[in-house]
């Protein structure tokens, strides 16, 4: 296929997407649906124009997710305006802890009993279908910092903290499979792959989000320098977070979600205004937004504006890229028999269990512990999780079925939860309206 014909594809179909966004936001469809409609169109099954094999492109595959899961939980970083002392992350550490904790179990259960899966498999499975998508997962985010919804928020926070929280169980089915090293009776897998990959990623991603945020103000309110190249900003924190932690062996997704948060708790410095006002504003020449870019009250404010609405831009692109991919792939796998009754058991029992028992006790009305238990959105991070276990050498007949119910729950999602979204919110948010403000 020539580069013309892709370059005609690729453009046909951002046009349109971006003439019919606002009437998808009214329709109970997500941009999603016709990207991976789109993509197996596209895929050996359609034109032929795309032949993703997950056995022979395992690599790229796995690189092309990492990068997509990268961008959104920058983004998803830069989202949410509460620190990590702040007592609203607590529904998310719920979710992402111990939620995803009982959902692993549960899928290892029904893995070993009603799919006939050895332990290190079954396990594996549970790893790669717990964590929910942050790329996804956009119309149920919080819609900026200052928003303070418990549903929305306990849900952003969730996705950014659960692609991490889910390595070490990946790494543990992989080492029970024979294909990682665990330790003597576990001990390297508890101490590396989950205190250490854990803590290290959090502290190494907080650090550097702050540091460099701070330096880039300071440069900019007192010296005049540093002012543009804000999309080389965030694209170069993403990289150097992400490096320096996987080289210490921590995890690269949580350090990059916390340095996308750490970055956007830089305006609550003192001095910094803290002005709703100036968080979106027009400017009308080149000198004026340095002018601004560089005024001690406003730098703070100027740059994450910046850094945050190319990084969406970045992140809707990346999107569009992978759920084409996930699309062409459904021709290379099949509908196994036991997805008839294992993915709706996931998502009408396996993920509402989980939500509510590790919810239990938490100052969440019903409403909201529904919409919680329901959008467990499935996406990207499945997908990296599955191209990582098979370029660790998972068997070719353990990677096909595992490849199989991935992509299945991925699909049914996708569909199902982009058929929902629109009705459930609006529901939602009329419904909010009546209820104390303490309760929301």
């Amino acid at each position: 296929m020539s580069f013309a014909i892709w370059s005609l594809i690729i453009g046909a179909l951002l046009i349109t997407m971006a003439l019919s966004g606002t009437l998808l936001s009214r329709l109970p469809l997500s941009a999603a649906m016709l990207y991976l409609a789109a993509g197996y169109a596209m895929g050996p099954d359609g034109w032929s124009i795309m032949t993703p094999n997950p056995h022979l492109y395992a690599v790229i595959l796995e690189r092309l997710a990492e990068a997509a899961v990268l961008i959104s939980l920058f983004a998803v970083g830069l989202k949410l305006g509460r620190p990590f002392s702040d007592k609203g992350w607590r529904l998310s550490a719920r979710l992402a802890i111990v939620s995803m904790t009982i959902t692993v179990a549960l899928i290892t259960a029904i893995g070993m009993i009603g799919l006939g899966l050895s332990l290190g498999a079954a396990i594996l499975l549970g790893g790669i279908l717990a964590p929910t998508d942050p790329v996804l997962a956009s119309d149920v985010q919080v819609l900026g910092a200052s928003d303070r919804d418990r549903l929305r928020f306990s849900l952003t926070g969730e996705g950014g903290l659960n692609d991490g929280t889910a390595f070490p169980f990946v790494m543990l089915g992989l080492g029970l499979l024979g294909l990682h090293d665990l330790g003597t009776a576990g001990w390297r897998w508890l101490v590396v792959d989950v205190v250490w990959a854990v803590t290290a990623g959090l502290l190494i991603g907080g650090a550097l989000g702050a540091l460099l945020g701070r330096l880039v103000v300071y440069l900019r309110s007192h010296h005049k320098e540093s002012v543009g190249l804000d999309e080389f900003l965030a694209l170069g924190l993403i990289a150097l977070t992400y490096g320096i932690a996987v080289l210490s062996h921590s995890s690269g997704f949580l350090a990059v979600f916390a340095a996308g948060l750490a970055l956007q708790r830089v305006k609550e410095q003192p001095g910094v205004s803290s002005n709703p006002a100036v968080q979106e504003i027009e400017l009308p020449s080149e000198a004026s937004r340095e002018a601004l870019a560089t005024d001690s009250e406003y730098a703070s404010v100027y740059m994450m504006q910046a850094v945050k609405g190319f990084n969406e831009q970045l992140e809707r692109i990346v999107e569009v890229m992978i759920v084409l991919v996930i699309g062409a792939m459904l021709s290379y796998t099949y509908l196994p028999l036991h997805a008839g009754w294992f993915v709706p058991l996931l998502f009408l029992v396996i993920r509402p269990v989980s939500v509510w028992i590790g919810l239990i006790g938490a100052p969440v009305w019903r409403n909201q512990r529904v919409m919680i238990s329901w959008f467990g959105i499935r996406g990207i991070g499945s997908i990296y999780y599955l191209m990582f276990a098979i370029n660790h050498g998972l068997p070719r007949s353990l990677a096909e079925e595992i490849i199989a119910f991935t992509l299945t729950t991925v699909t049914v999602s996708i569909i199902l939860h982009g058929i929902s979204v629109t009705p459930l919110m609006n529901i939602y948010v009329q419904r909010k309206k009546g209820l104390p403000k303490r309760t929301k």
